[in-house]
């Protein structure tokens, strides 16, 4: 819900880096790190500053585009009269770093939460109000339901690690009758 609130009020470029930590589970320095030459073939591929693991993240099934080719092509598409080698850039083609990701990132959660509050919703106002960038990693690893898979993706070498610091769900349970 949150994260639904906050992406309606993001600029493009935001939208985009939002989309790219999802899809990919990476940190956010990582995702404005990407280059135009980390997509190779049918991979984009992830070099994590903070540990150096190297994660190759698939675009492409037999032959057609999953939802991470499909975004990197409408990046590129936007991109394309651009010559900086970022993924990320800003309207005007610069390159987005942490400040300005911060920068889009605070102001499309603030109108976020303006909205909610204005709304009548303050807890989803105060929901969106605790909501940050890095939460977008957990929450890629917690939609994915196959946990070897999760650590995989965010680059991890232990299960258990993804498990206990990025999955946020409980336990699937059925009721009582």
């Amino acid at each position: 819900m949150a994260w639904d609130a906050v992406y309606r009020h993001a600029v493009p470029e935001l939208k985009d880096a939002m989309d790219l930590a999802y899809l990919t589970g990476q940190r956010p320095a990582d995702v404005i790190s990407l280059r135009k030459t980390d997509v190779e073939g049918d991979w984009l591929l992830v070099k994590q500053g903070k540990t150096a693991h190297k994660v190759r993240v698939i675009m492409r099934h037999d032959g057609a585009d999953n939802s991470l080719g499909t975004l990197l092509k409408q990046i590129a598409a936007r991109n394309e009269h651009f010559v900086s080698p970022y993924l990320i850039l800003s309207a005007r083609g610069r390159r987005v770093t942490q400040h300005m990701l911060r920068d889009r990132w605070e102001a499309a959660r603030e109108a976020a939460q303006k909205s909610a509050i204005e709304a009548g919703d303050p807890e989803l106002g105060a929901m969106i109000r605790e909501f940050q960038f890095k939460d977008i990693r957990p929450k890629a690893a917690t939609e994915i339901n196959d946990l070897k898979e999760a650590s995989r993706l965010l680059g991890h070498t232990e299960e258990e690690i993804t498990r206990t610091v990025y999955v946020r769900r409980g336990a699937i349970a059925k009721p009582a009758k």
